[in-house]
């Protein structure tokens, strides 16, 4: 068993497939913008874990997102080979970051926002 397609909640699905392919390099899975329907996967791994951009219209989702937000949590990791190369590509184009790439027990991280209603970590364990 595996882990087909996971989802993140986001407050505007056509403006996060906008970010998520334009600015964090995902490609398209599944679009269609008349149903607000966005599915990205990473462009190093097209047929691995599909990501939902789902909209947070539904059952709670709206609040339980802003809560999550409002902690300061990442609400999804996304592991890169190098953080500080991906920190400066994504700081180049705009993308807000919470602080400076930082070492700690588990590996080197950085969140930043993902202009759609989440903080999101990258992350590199450590050598």
């Amino acid at each position: 068993m595996n882990i087909a397609m996971t989802s993140v909640f986001v407050d505007n699905p056509l403006a996060a497939f906008k970010f998520y392919t334009e600015v964090l390099g995902f490609v398209e899975k599944l679009y269609m913008p008349e149903m607000a329907l966005a599915i990205v996967v990473s462009s190093d791994d097209p047929n691995g874990t599909a990501l939902l951009l789902e909209p947070n219209g539904n059952l709670g989702a709206k609040d339980f997102q802003r809560a999550v937000y409002e902690a300061g949590l990442p609400y999804m990791v996304f592991g890169v080979e190098n953080v500080q190369t991906e920190y400066e590509r994504l700081k180049a184009l705009g993308v807000v970051f919470r602080g400076e790439p930082k070492t700690t027990d588990w590996g080197i991280q950085a969140v930043f926002e993902d202009t759609c209603g989440n903080l999101i970590q990258l992350h590199q364990p450590l050598a």
